[in-house]
């Protein structure tokens, strides 16, 4: 994926201060360790000429060029001492309180030492810095609102509600809906499953949505946001050469992509394909996907292709929202926030 340069920039720059960071943190334990308990500390020094020796005993030659020594069994004499040694330094280290990795540079990616590079390529941990960075940068895009759950107010949905010439009880209905959505944000993993939010408008789904977005954002997961309507623009305008950027690759790898108000974009072969596009492909590849609309499954089924239906019923743990319009009781009581 291509990333701008003012994402590489933060990426890296994230990198260099947790290497440092490491490097700062490590120094300050060997300090520590060369003060108060020097014989641990003689025993690490040890440890640490490990590599010398062995070049020693390699490339030390007479003067007819002939090893000085039996070269495979100096080797593993060295690498016995050191094993033992390193068995010595972390049984010394437990039993004065300190954790056995204390003496090791303690690198947040061990694979690319937090240098972002591994076998000549991009280490996934700078990928992913970049990734969170523009898909922030995407989000500051986004209009909606993130709120919290303690502003979800379960007094605006009333204990009895007709629906399809039923009686329900939308309160309970609602606190039960509350309730899973707050424990999805609290266990959220890569294995999550995806959300389908199916009620009429003014029933707290982009609410709740943005609940979830919001909670996880604080946790440090990458979640995009955003109305599918304005998602489709920026893909349609990079697609066809009107922007530069890579909204669809971005919303694909995003940790957890909320999709708010299927429906409401307009109606083209273009967006269609790109819908199935996201929820098809996010769906084989195993990550959570939140839609949410406003519209039956009857209306979506007469605007959509079968496959996207199929992938929503499917595919998504659906979710359906009951009551009157929050906003229009709201008018009513005179609440304008």
């Amino acid at each position: 994926m291509k990333y701008s340069q003012e994402a590489v920039n933060a990426a890296y720059s994230v990198l260099e201060a947790r290497r440092q960071d490491a490097l700062t943190t490590y120094d300050a334990h060997v300090r520590n360790i060369k003060e108060h308990h020097p014989e641990i500390y003689d025993i690490f020094l040890d440890i640490s000429k490990t590599s010398s020796r062995l070049a020693k005993v390699v490339f030390s030659k007479d003067q007819d060029g002939k090893p000085l020594v039996n070269v495979s069994e100096a080797v593993q004499k060295i690498k016995n001492e050191n094993l033992e040694n390193q068995e010595k330094l972390k049984n010394s280290l437990i039993a004065f309180g300190y954790p056995e990795n204390y003496l090791t540079v303690n690198y947040t990616c061990p694979v690319c030492g937090d240098t972002g590079i591994h076998l000549g390529n991009r280490c996934k941990c700078a990928e992913e810095l970049m990734t969170s960075f523009t898909i922030s940068k995407l989000n500051e895009q986004c209009k909606i609102k993130l709120h919290s759950f303690s502003e979800f107010h379960l007094s605006f949905y009333p204990e009895k509600y007709q629906y399809n010439g039923a009686t329900y009880n939308s309160r309970s209905k609602m606190a039960e809906i509350f309730d899973f959505c707050v424990d999805y944000a609290n266990s959220f993993s890569e294995h999550s499953q995806s959300l389908f939010m199916l009620g009429k408008t003014g029933l707290g789904k982009t609410f709740l949505s943005s609940c979830i977005a919001n909670a996880l954002i604080n946790k440090g997961v990458n979640v995009a946001f955003d109305s599918i309507q304005n998602y489709l623009r920026y893909i349609e305008n990079e697609h066809f050469g009107r922007a530069d950027g890579d909204t669809l690759e971005l919303l694909l790898n995003a940790e957890l992509l909320i999709l708010d108000d299927l429906g409401c974009e307009f109606k083209s072969s273009f967006n269609s394909a790109t819908i199935y596009n996201l929820i098809n492909s996010r769906c084989n590849m195993g990550k959570p996907t939140i839609v949410s609309s406003n519209l039956s499954i009857n209306e979506l089924s007469e605007r959509y292709d079968d496959r996207i239906i199929s992938r929503l019923i499917g595919n998504y743990h659906t979710l359906r929202f009951i009551g009157e319009d929050i906003r229009q009781i709201k008018r009513r009581e005179g609440i304008f926030n």
